[in-house]
């Protein structure tokens, strides 16, 4: 079955997180480091009462053994991992934020580039669909 807009996982909050990126980016423009998106981010979301963690710590286990730490550029309510590029979105940035997913509890990502266009991406990854031995909740 296709899902369609009104059934998307956590879509009050990715849409006030995209509002969030499109005020931003706005202010801003293009061609700043990242930081200075994650930290602007930060402060919009906040200003909607929103819970943000910037760098949030994400590690990856396999068969019991944790094999590997990243670290999410920002995680929104404990339930939508952010990842900020300042470049165009390529097939890799894809794989990198369902990689975050498959390696917690959250299932749904925001892939928000503030490159000289302006561009998101949705991404959900359910938990039924992740393998206990690399998932660890956050």
């Amino acid at each position: 079955m296709v899902k369609t807009n009104s059934m998307l996982l956590n879509q009050d909050l990715t849409n006030s997180i995209i509002r969030c990126f499109y005020n931003v980016y706005n202010s801003l423009g293009y061609g700043f480091l990242e930081k200075v998106y994650e930290n602007a981010m930060c402060i919009e979301l906040q200003k909607m009462g929103l819970k943000c963690h910037p760098q949030q710590k994400i590690e990856v286990h396999f068969k019991g053994h944790k094999v590997g730490t990243y670290f999410a550029d920002i995680v929104v309510e404990d339930l939508v991992i952010i990842e900020l590029k300042t470049s165009p979105l390529i097939d890799e940035h894809e794989y990198q934020l369902l990689n975050y997913l498959k390696a917690t509890e959250m299932e749904v990502g925001l892939l928000l580039s503030f490159g000289k266009d302006a561009k998101f991406t949705r991404k959900i990854f359910t938990n039924d669909k992740k393998s206990e031995h690399l998932r660890t909740p956050l």
